[in-house]
């Protein structure tokens, strides 16, 4: 796990800290000093585009190394907010300003070890015009849909079995995981970083944000919570086993989580590659709709400690 240290924060802003006649903003790395619902606030605004970040903020604080990158604030001349980013592993943006797109993709540009950029269709490309001069190399380019979910949901017949996963499951979820991440990216995590996504699994279990369905020791369904806050949450890693397919147990059991988590958040959202019908079919069935489309870029490693990672 990539560890990020306070003389890399300096050196990564330290062109960006002045404010000047011409631009009259300044970026900062965002510190424990910073105030915490100052900054939720300006992306609650918009639950949806911004609730990884916002979940990572709630879950670690803006420093912590399961951030997996440095938190950014982007003020005008009377320190008001004008974007939020978190540029790293994955490089997350909420700008209100085309100045604040250009200094965070001018930013991130310092970044050599990334893995992905991800955001909505019209951000990501403003982003990718200032970033990709002088940025990584683009290694896939990907489509997904912006599902949502709100109540009501539909009632199906309960699935006992489903739960949240303990340790105990984590050899059963950590390959499946990384196959889907395998799918997406073309990277295996269990290849390039298996203690770091070990731990990250384990993390993730231990927080209560897997669901699982074993039957027979099989691993039939899960589900990752990646992001909980109570506007939104992000789901993430839905899995059916091949032989469970086309018998309904997906959608019984993302319909029953959804009713689960609904009672704790307003909305429910998921992003699914557009080439994936299957899985897009499972989400409309379930009662999601479709709200939106996003880009992701994988990126072509900056050097050799830049392991693209899960």
């Amino acid at each position: 796990m990539p560890q990020f240290s306070e003389s890399r924060k300096a050196a990564a802003a330290a062109h960006l800290l002045a404010p000047t006649a011409e631009t009259a903003f300044r970026v900062h790395p965002l510190t424990e000093r910073d105030s915490e619902p100052e900054v939720l606030d300006f992306l609650a605004q918009r639950p949806a585009p911004t609730v990884v970040m916002r979940g990572l903020i709630r879950d670690n604080g803006f420093e912590s190394p399961f951030n997996r990158g440095i938190f950014y604030a982007c003020r005008d001349r009377d320190g008001r907010l004008e974007g939020v980013a978190l540029v790293g592993h994955a490089t997350f943006v909420e700008a209100r300003t085309e100045a604040a797109l250009r200094a965070f993709a001018e930013l991130a540009q310092g970044e050599r070890a990334a893995h992905m950029i991800l955001g909505e269709q019209e951000v990501i490309g403003g982003f990718w015009r200032h970033y990709a001069p002088s940025g990584q190399q683009p290694r896939i380019f990907c489509r997904e849909l912006l599902f949502e979910q709100r109540w009501p949901v539909r009632a199906c017949e309960p699935v006992g079995g489903l739960r949240p996963a303990t340790l105990e499951d984590l050899m059963l979820v950590m390959p499946v995981h990384a196959a889907m991440a395998y799918e997406e990216s073309g990277v295996n995590p269990l290849d390039v970083d298996l203690q770091g996504f070990r731990l990250r699994c384990a993390r993730r279990i231990e927080n209560g944000r897997v669901w699982v369905l074993v039957e027979g020791g099989e691993l039939v369904f899960k589900a990752d919570v990646a992001s909980e806050t109570p506007e939104c949450t992000y789901v993430e890693g839905v899995y059916v086993d091949p032989a469970s397919r086309q018998q309904g147990v997906g959608l019984r059991c993302l319909s029953q989580l959804g009713r689960t988590l609904l009672e704790r958040s307003e909305s429910l959202c998921a992003l699914v590659n557009e080439q994936n019908l299957v899985a897009q079919s499972l989400f409309l069935k379930a009662g999601y709709r479709l709200r939106g489309y996003y880009d992701t870029i994988f990126l072509e490693r900056g050097d050799k400690n830049g392991a693209a990672q899960s």
